[in-house]
């Protein structure tokens, strides 16, 4: 992987944004960072998300004339699989370069800690595991789900073992307590 697109996630999970876009900003001020080619999909009136490819931001709102209010954002790091060089948006791709087809959780895990950034690893939901091992940075509140072993229908052919699958924020204190109390 090239250091630039390395450097990405970097800065995601230790920052908890999107180049310093975060999961509560608005619909606008995405799409004034990332630019307008997404697709846009809406759940009934409540409910919308918008998929930049390897980024999507998702909100949410009490009724159709209240304002959008941010939920989370996801990377879906997985897609990068596909090989579609579309996938990276061009925002992304000029200020970070070519990204490859896989991020190894190693890799990403080395950097974050010469930084010093540790990234904890906190119980799976019983759905996931033992496919998927979740990771979380409590400054940030960033959580990275790495490939834990192999599973033909659970874990995607093109991943090997300690790819990372998925970035997701926030993942708040509360929640990680409650993975911690019920499934640790």
């Amino acid at each position: 992987m090239t250091p630039h697109s390395l450097a990405f996630y970097v800065d995601v999970v230790t920052t908890g944004t999107v180049l310093g876009v975060g999961p509560a900003d608005s619909p606008d001020h995405v799409t004034k960072v990332l630019g307008s080619d997404f697709a846009e999909n809406t759940f009934g009136e409540r409910s919308m998300c918008r998929d930049y490819g390897l980024a999507e931001f998702h909100w949410d709102r009490a009724c159709a004339d209240h304002p959008w209010s941010g939920h989370h954002f996801t990377l879906h790091v997985h897609r990068l699989a596909l090989r579609d060089r579309s996938l990276v948006n061009d925002v992304l791709r000029a200020r970070y370069g070519r990204f490859t087809p896989r991020l190894r959780f190693d890799k990403l895990q080395r950097l974050l800690v010469r930084r010093g950034v540790a990234l904890l690893e906190i119980p799976e939901i019983p759905a996931n595991a033992p496919y998927y091992r979740t990771f979380w940075q409590p400054a940030s509140q960033v959580a990275v789900s790495v490939i834990g072993t192999y599973g033909e229908y659970s874990t995607p052919d093109n991943l090997r073992v300690g790819d990372v699958y998925g970035i997701q924020a926030p993942m708040a204190a509360d929640e990680v307590e409650w993975r911690r109390a019920r499934l640790g």
